[in-house]
């Protein structure tokens, strides 16, 4: 038999989620270019970073909307050891585009890859206050918290007292956590870019007083 090492009170756990309309799109792509030298390197990623820009100009992505590095240069190499040999070198920079036409985005897409993009590394839709939804989600764990807890000391004739103790717990976790499993999870898609909704997820690990 499991026995309670610290019978304190009640310990119960509580989640909450929002969910809201994404307002914006990001995209995270890199041009990624090999050649003989560096030169050439150089000359060929220049040329789709033109292109690019030329793209992001015609869908109407401002260039306060687009984080960039600058080109970085290395030699790259392919095995190990005795059978290490020079591939070239590489030429690289990444991009990180903010748009709001989220009926255009696979268009966007699609025109960069064709402009030579060649690495698309992830797409992500946003909302603009997700703070103020983290917020939200954390007073519907507090509440959810306190609706369970009540359950349980209706359930064993008793009434819950103060809250003693506060835990902030992280929602990813929880599907290992001892209290408990993760509610919810992604929305679900149907494997093309359409943005369905944005969720932001909280939970609490509430402590409260026992009273007779």
């Amino acid at each position: 038999m499991t026995a309670i090492r610290e019978p304190w009170g009640l310990s119960v756990l509580g989640a909450g989620s929002v969910a809201a309309e994404p307002r914006f799109a990001e995209i995270d792509l890199a041009v990624d270019v090999l050649a003989a030298t560096p030169k050439e390197s150089y000359a060929e990623a220049g040329r789709v970073v033109t292109g690019l820009r030329a793209v992001l100009r015609e869908h109407g992505v401002p260039d306060a909307d687009v984080s960039g590095s600058r080109l970085s240069l290395a030699s790259q190499y392919a095995g190990y050891g005795a059978d290490k040999t020079f591939k070239g070198y590489g030429c690289e920079a990444r991009y990180t585009v903010r748009t709001p036409a989220l009926d255009r985005l696979e268009e966007l897409v699609d025109d960069l890859v064709t402009a030579g993009v060649n690495r698309v590394d992830d797409v992500r839709f946003e909302v603009d206050d997700k703070p103020a939804m983290r917020d939200e989600a954390r007073r519907l764990a507090v509440a959810a918290a306190r609706r369970k807890a009540g359950v349980y000391a209706e359930a064993c004739g008793v009434r819950l007292g103060a809250v003693i103790h506060i835990q902030d717990v992280d929602p990813e976790s929880m599907t290992g956590h001892g209290h408990g499993r993760r509610s919810g999870g992604d929305p679900e898609h149907d494997g093309a870019l359409t943005p369905g909704s944005v969720r932001v997820e909280a939970a609490v690990l509430l402590g409260f007083a026992l009273l007779p």
